[in-house]
């Protein structure tokens, strides 16, 4: 079952937020410190009180994955069209639970949520060489928006 996230869920998301870290190190050690959350505990109670940041959990009697949303909205900007975007800013499936399903129900959830908010589009970022995260994205019909680069000095 796919729900709102709650402060019962903090040691859940932790544990997944680990695993997230996990990828992105070994993806970007020169970036990503190891065995570090995003998000410590008190930084996920103050997440799960803003509104306009939710966190959708797959919860089976375990939290299984997680989709940390934010809604954002760019408004009489001199260049950008007015839009309502919804960022998932961290997605994460349990590593023993990869290949399920589980990460499609979220993105799907995540996506009528969107919907339903009235949002222009969904938007997220995949890091260079997580090529399994940026199969499953264009699985399920996302495309390129813009493209980061960078120098190394």
């Amino acid at each position: 079952m796919i729900r709102k996230a709650n402060k019962g869920d903090i040691k859940g998301l932790i544990a997944l937020l680990y695993q997230a870290d996990a990828v992105h190190h070994g993806i970007r050690p020169d970036l990503f410190k190891p065995d570090t959350p995003k998000y410590s505990e008190q930084d996920l109670e103050a997440i799960l009180e803003d509104e306009q940041k939710p966190i959708f959990v797959y919860d089976d009697g375990m939290i299984r994955g997680h989709a940390f949303c934010q809604v954002t909205e760019v408004r009489n900007h001199r260049l950008l069209q007015d839009i309502k975007t919804l960022y998932v800013d961290d997605i994460c499936v349990d590593e023993q639970m990869r290949g399920t399903g589980i990460g499609k129900a979220l993105y799907e959830y995540v996506h009528e949520y969107a919907r339903s908010l009235g949002c222009y589009n969904l938007t997220l970022n995949v890091w260079e060489g997580n090529e399994r995260g940026l199969g499953f994205y264009k699985g399920m019909g996302m495309r390129v928006q813009k493209t980061g680069m960078e120098t190394i000095l």
